[in-house]
């Protein structure tokens, strides 16, 4: 069966905003034709580009037609501007909070980056934190918290309280790898700052930064048959890997289906990934999520006008949809050095392609000719692992546990501090470079993180250097 989607918008769509974006033009990097130079090794397919620059995650995917690109830069548009408080003059664009983590979608995703933690002093911008209570809400899901609901959000228009802040410290870790070489980690501890609406009485918390934006349309037409095939949650295999897919709630669909997108595969498509970050994050209304994420203590919140009803318009929400569905993937680079094959060669060997799935060929999308059909290379399974106690943040979701993980596709994770300027991993951004994220792996990733520490360290050089050229 071909993975569930959503309708994505015709090309006419472009001509129907140019009235609300008062004729921009395209955001796409200058040049991106002269640099589409394929090269050997086709990270996603035909959507592939060669592009190793800090724009290198913002372009189209390569296969598109011209008449569906317009639809690209309107997405784009949409994705980079501010929104605003309503009523506003710029009635498109209207609709912001009452409560919020940032006014648009790229101050999390910068240049279609990854997000960080914030440095000491600094607001917490490209970070947000999921919370709840024990127990589940409707349809399996995560309870709301009483008083802050599914996400903390730490800014709100005038006249309405913030809910509050955390504030980050680390604490360190030591590691030793053979040869005797030290290598130090750290963990985070969280504090919260200027709760307004009273303590944080059962609260569960989970840090989450914004996870990079390409290949995501990639993602969404692999076929569910084929994670189903890869499902192993009794271990037949003997491999210590228990790869499950997880179940979750389709809001447009009304029932369950199978979870492919966030840290802990909690959304079923991109559609409702967007609508959920336009609400959460931007406090904005769509068709898919029409209700004001004010809770019952927030009078002031539920006070406050909207933007229309939804604020967010189906068309815009598709543009948006459109948009992140076609980010292309740029290619691998130095393919055939014989330090990067000798990587490729260990990461096999240690058993880390058992969850980082190299090569998917992707079903048929039903509205994004793009993405469908690719023989693709995300290193990905889209299934939850338990990745152990100390990477655990004792929030269930879904049929998540505190301690299961998505498997993050690392297709991209060379460019990261060229695109993002800086090298944070894992969901909380706690890893300070590739290395201090494979240490930090327990649970079902234990017997290779094992592996790699025991590696001299010419081979451990070798598999970095491997997936610093993905």
């Amino acid at each position: 069966m071909a993975a569930s989607s959503t309708a994505g918008p015709a090309p006419a769509l472009a001509v129907g905003l140019s009235v609300l974006l008062g004729g921009c033009g395209s955001d796409e990097p200058v040049g991106y034709e002269s640099q589409a130079v394929f090269g050997s090794s086709l990270s996603g397919g035909d959507t592939t580009v060669e592009d190793a620059s800090p724009n290198a995650f913002g372009f189209s995917a390569r296969n598109m037609t011209s008449e569906r690109r317009g639809d690209f830069f309107v997405g784009n548009s949409f994705f980079k501007q501010n929104w605003v408080e309503a009523p506003a003059s710029t009635t498109g664009r209207d609709g912001l909070g009452p409560l919020f983590n940032a006014r648009s979608c790229s101050t999390c995703h910068f240049k279609d980056g990854r997000g960080t933690p914030p440095q000491p002093g600094q607001p917490s911008e490209s970070i947000l934190f999921r919370v709840s209570v024990v127990g589940t809400g409707p349809h399996g899901g995560p309870k709301d918290h009483p008083a802050y609901g599914g996400q903390l959000q730490p800014r709100a228009l005038p006249g309405v309280s913030p809910e509050g802040d955390v504030r980050i410290t680390w604490q360190p870790r030591w590691v030793e790898l053979a040869g005797g070489e030290n290598v130090e980690l750290r963990a985070p501890e969280f504090e919260w700052l200027d709760l307004g609406y009273g303590p944080p009485n059962g609260l569960l918390m989970s840090a989450r930064v914004a996870p990079q934006m390409i290949g995501l349309g990639l993602l969404e037409a692999i076929d569910e048959a084929t994670l189903t095939s890869w499902e192993d949650p009794n271990d037949v295999d003997g491999d210590g890997v228990r790869g499950v897919m997880n179940a979750v709630w389709d809001a447009q669909a009304a029932e369950m289906r199978v979870g492919r997108f966030g840290w802990k595969a909690n959304q079923p498509n991109l559609r409702q990934q967007t609508a959920g970050a336009l609400l959460g994050d931007m406090g904005l209304t769509t068709s898919v999520f029409t209700n004001q994420n004010c809770g019952a203590q927030q009078p002031e919140c539920a006070a406050k006008l909207s933007g229309g009803k939804p604020e967010v318009s189906a068309l815009i929400l598709d543009t948006m949809v459109f948009y992140s569905s076609t980010l292309a993937v740029p290619a691998r680079r130095d393919v055939d050095s014989p330090v990067n094959l000798q990587g490729e060669q260990l990461f096999e060997a240690i058993g880390c392609a058992t969850c980082h799935r190299s090569t998917v060929r992707t079903g048929v999308h039903p509205t994004l000719p793009e993405v469908s059909e690719q023989l693709i290379h995300p290193y990905t399974d889209l299934l939850l692992h338990d990745m152990g106690d100390e990477l655990a943040d004792g929030r269930p979701d879904f049929k998540a546990s505190g301690r299961q993980w998505r498997t993050p596709p690392l297709w991209g994770i060379g460019l990261f501090g060229t695109v993002s300027r800086h090298t944070n991993y894992l969901h909380d951004g706690r890893a300070r470079n590739i290395q201090e994220a494979i240490l930090w792996h327990g649970g079902e990733g234990k017997a290779s993180r094992d592996m790699y520490a025991k590696l001299g360290r010419n081979d451990r050089a070798a598999l970095l250097s491997f997936l610093e050229s993905l």
